[in-house]
């Protein structure tokens, strides 16, 4: 069985999440996704708008993903690739090359992102919306 892992924080989870975790099932059979704890995106600067528990849970409800992990450095990923049995890391595209380090480990593939969608830019039409009204 070829298993397929990735990772991130999964914030205000859009289209463009669900589309990766589908392209991750076409890569293998059992997909793993590492979800960023809310005290390791404190650590990267990041603080996520849903909280980690709610953003594990809308991953779990998804049927193409088997296995939900805390992220909780930036270390575990060698240790989770080893443990789990990995074939495949995944990440996405604007992530070129700085995963390339795990390749001795397993296969490192950079999907290319969903066009105009992405939670950063979600959090910024929340900040600063452009309403068009029909007069």
């Amino acid at each position: 069985m070829k298993t397929v892992i990735t990772y991130g924080t999964f914030d205000m989870f859009h289209v463009g999440h669900l589309r990766l975790f589908k392209r991750m099932r076409e890569l293998g059979e059992r997909v793993i996704v590492a979800v960023s704890t809310d005290e390791f995106n404190a650590l990267k600067g990041k603080q996520a708008v849903i909280p980690y528990e709610e953003r594990y849970e809308i991953i779990a409800a998804l049927k193409c993903v088997d296995l939900i992990i805390p992220e909780t450095c930036w270390e575990q990923k060698v240790i989770d690739i080893r443990e789990y049995d990995v074939d495949v890391f995944v990440m996405g595209s604007d992530w070129s090359g700085k995963f390339d380090f795990l390749l001795p480990y397993c296969r490192v593939v950079y999907l290319p992102r969903t066009l105009d969608i992405s939670t950063s830019s979600l959090k910024e039409s929340i900040r600063s919306p452009r309403v068009a009204f029909n007069v």
